[in-house]
């Protein structure tokens, strides 16, 4: 059994959003066992698993990638759309475009303390679309 789902997020400012909930909000008849491949169809916003339950934990995320990657037009070439445009191209190819999750009893098996995230790494970007494939039996 193969199913596939397109899921648009609504647009979010930057910063890392909890969107575990909209995403199994739309899965249907998920079945008892599987995997379920989550992708981000665009370059500038990324797709994580990582701790839910603390907001401070978006905090450091905000901190950390914005040293790592800083919104300085010095830096570089790209800088056509914005100077948050290369940096946010640069982290989500950091942080990466899917996560993958098991499927166990019709679930999504996350782990006690773990959400999927959005990483909006652009001040103004717009809605964001999601491909989910769920394969299982």
């Amino acid at each position: 059994m193969v199913k596939q789902y397109e899921l648009m997020l609504p647009a979010m400012g930057r910063g890392y959003h909890l969107v575990t909930r909209a995403v199994e909000k739309e899965l249907k008849d998920l079945p008892d066992r599987g995997i379920c491949h989550i992708m981000i169809r665009h370059t500038s916003a990324g797709l994580t698993l990582n701790e839910n339950a603390d907001p401070t934990v978006r905090d450091d995320f905000a901190s950390f990638f914005d040293r790592l990657v800083p919104d300085d037009p010095s830096l570089f070439t790209h800088v056509m759309e914005g100077t948050d445009d290369m940096p946010a191209h640069l982290k989500s190819s950091l942080i990466g475009h899917s996560v993958t999750i098991p499927v166990v009893n019709g679930r999504l098996a996350l782990g006690t303390w773990q959400g999927i995230y959005l990483c909006e790494f652009r001040d103004h970007a717009g809605a964001r679309r999601l491909t989910v494939t769920v394969v299982g039996e």
